[in-house]
């Protein structure tokens, strides 16, 4: 296996893209995804770089991501959350999960970030045993809120 772990360029997202629809179908969840591979092009590296990205590839063929974006907690000063980590089913149980997570982490150490963190379904034990062994903390206290785009074009 020769997995090569490197920084997310443009031409990749439409790979990127989906693997993210893959994710959306493994959480049961493809009805959420409302962006789009344009939007993501416009956002990304290349773009206006609301986000940046790590990629696993295996001989051309994208088979991992780490997408993460820099965020700002009022307690803790600069952040990076991560908001997807998806590696295709046919690579999974390769630790490639775990070199896309040290790279996003090492990110996070070099940029001084006062926090990484990041979101995993419950329902998700192969992730939260993973995470646990990497020495996260879970909290039970916080209860996610969001405003979708039509609710925010009717506020």
């Amino acid at each position: 296996m020769d997995i090569v772990i490197r920084k997310g360029k443009k031409e990749d997202i439409p790979q990127v893209f989906d693997l993210i629809l893959e994710l959306a179908d493994f959480e049961k969840a493809r009805h959420e995804v409302t962006n789009t591979l344009e939007r993501m092009q416009r956002e990304g590296p290349g773009g206006s770089q609301n986000y940046d990205l790590f990629v696993a590839e295996d001989a051309g063929r994208i088979v991992g991501i780490s997408i993460y974006f820099f965020s700002y907690s009022t307690w803790k000063g600069r952040s990076l959350y991560i908001d997807d980590l998806i590696v295709t089913e046919a690579f999974r149980g390769r630790g490639i999960g775990k070199r896309l997570f040290d790279a996003t982490a090492r990110v996070a150490r070099d940029s001084d970030c006062g926090k990484m963190h990041w979101q995993v379904l419950d329902w998700n034990k192969a992730a939260i045993k993973y995470y646990a062994s990497e020495g996260a903390s879970f909290d039970g206290e916080w209860i996610n809120c969001a405003l979708s785009r039509d609710q925010l074009h009717h506020y």
